[in-house]
C-alpha cells in the first residue's frame, strides 16, 4: 500500500522564512512528517504491540521548539556531519576554516549549518512510492566550505511485509571540491516516555572509533570485543553505560562512530527495542559508520508535542554517516565530493511490533 502526501503550514522562523510541514501517511494510519527547516524528520507515528499509534521519535511542537533546541532533533546535518577537528582542513593544498560551535571544533556544519536552513520541498516518485524531497543549494564559501553544493534528501514511507519503512535517499554534487558527509539527527524514543537505558540495542559492528579529550576520533580502529562497545548480542543501553571505562567517561556516555560490517550495501546495521511498547526499529544503510549517541547533553529544556521534558537518557540517535573527520584522517575514509561526481546514499528504518 503507498502513502498520501500533503503539506500544511508549521510557522515562520525568527527571520520570517516560511516552513512546510509534509506528511507521509499510510492507510494503516502510520506516518511520518518532516519540515522544510533543517530537512526535519519531525515525527514518526508507528503502532506498539497492541497496535496503538505513538511517536518513535522526540517531537517538538513548532518553529521556535526547533529554533531554540540545541542538539539537532529530527534535521539533517552538514555540509560535514560530526565533529571536524579544530574547524579545518586541507583540500588539495588550501587550508579551509569552519566557525568553531563545539569548544574546539566545527560540529555539523559550524555555528549556521543546514539544520538551520530552509530547505525546497517537491513531491516526488521514489520507485512507485511517493516521497517528498527537500533540496538546498550551499553557496561557495559557505561556512567556510569550498565550492557551491547542491544537496538533497528524499523522504518516502511504505509498508513491507508488517513493517513500516521509512526511506532517506541522500544526493549531493559539487562545482568544487568539498568534504560531505550527511545524515540525520533524529532522536529515538520507541516506548514514547521515560528513560531509554532499558531499550535493548544490537549494533553490527565489530570496531569502533575511540575518541580523544575533544570527543574526535583518535584514529584507531579499535575492536569493540570486550569492552562497552560490544552490541553484537542485544544489549540494554544502560547495561553498562556507567562502567568506569575511559571512552564513556570522555563523552559522558555513548557519543562515539562505530564501524559497520560488511561495507558497501545496503544491509541491517543496527536495531533497537523499546521494552514497554515492544516497538523496534532496524536500522538498514550502505554507509560505513554509525554514530551511537545515548543524548549525553539533553537537559530538560526540550518539550515535547505531549508538553514532556526531554532529560539526559530519555532518547538516543542512531546517524547512518561517513567515519567522522575523515577529511583530516584519510585512513578513515574519503569524504571529499568532487565535480563530476555524487554523493548517493540510502538509509532505512523499519520499525515493527
Amino acid at each position: 500500500m503507498t502513502a498520501t502526501l500533503h503539506s500544511t503550514p508549521f510557522g515562520r522562523t525568527r527571520r520570517g522564512e516560511p516552513v512546510e510541514r509534509w506528511e507521509l501517511r499510510l492507510p494503516s494510519g502510520a506516518s511520518a512528517a518532516v519540515l522544510t527547516r533543517g530537512a526535519t524528520l519531525q515525527q514518526v507515528l508507528v503502532p506498539d504491540s497492541a497496535g496503538a499509534l505513538g511517536d518513535a521519535v522526540v517531537a517538538l511542537p513548532d518553529v521556535a521548539a526547533y529554533e531554540a533546541a540545541s542538539g539537532y532533533p529530527g534535521a539533517v546535518v552538514g555540509r560535514v556531519a560530526n565533529r571536524l577537528a579544530g574547524g579545518r582542513f586541507t583540500l588539495d593544498g588550501m587550508e579551509h576554516r569552519v566557525p568553531l560551535n563545539d569548544g574546539r571544533n566545527a560540529l555539523h556544519g559550524g555555528a549556521e549549518g543546514f539544520d538551520q536552513r530552509v530547505w525546497t520541498a517537491s513531491e516526488v516518485d521514489a520507485d512507485g512510492v511517493p516521497g517528498v524531497r527537500l533540496s538546498l543549494r550551499s553557496p561557495d564559501g559557505d561556512m567556510g566550505f569550498p565550492g557551491t553544493l547542491d544537496a538533497s534528501v528524499t523522504y518516502s514511507l511504505r509498508e513491507e511485509e508488517g513493517a513500516v519503512v521509512l526511506r532517506l535517499e541522500y544526493r549531493a554534487t559539487a562545482d568544487a571540491p568539498t568534504p560531505v558527509n550527511l545524515t540525520n539527527h533524529a532522536y529515538f524514543a520507541l516506548d514514547g516516555a521515560g528513560t531509554v537505558e532499558d531499550h535493548v540495542v544490537r549494533l553490527r559492528a565489530s570496531r569502533y572509533l575511540p575518541v580523544d579529550e575533544h570527543l574526535v576520533p583518535t584514529g584507531e580502529l579499535a575492536p569493540t570485543a570486550g569492552t562497552p562497545f560490544d552490541f553484537s548480542a542485544p544489549t540494554r543501553v544502560g547495561e553498562r553505560l556507567r562502567e568506569a571505562d575511559e571512552q564513556l567517561l570522555r563523552a559522558g556516555g555513548y557519543d562515539h562512530c562505530v564501524v559497520l560490517d560488511d561495507p558497501g550495501a545496503l544491509r541491517e546495521v543496527a536495531a533497537l527495542t523499546g521494552p514497554r511498547s515492544g516497538r523496534t526499529v532496524t536500522v538498514r544503510t550502505d554507509l560505513p559508520g554509525l554514530q551511537f549517541y545515548s543524548g549525553n547533553f539533553l537537559d530538560g529544556s526540550w518539550r515535547t508535542t505531549a508538553g514532556r521534558p526531554v532529560r539526559q537518557g530519555d532518547a538516543l540517535c542512531l546517524e547512518t554517516q561517513l567515519l567522522p573527520d575523515a577529511v583530516n584522517q584519510p585512513l578513515l575514509g574519503d569524504s571529499v565530493l568532487r565535480p563530476g561526481g555524487e554523493f548517493a546514499t540510502t538509509t532505512e528504518y523499519v520499525f515493527t511490533a
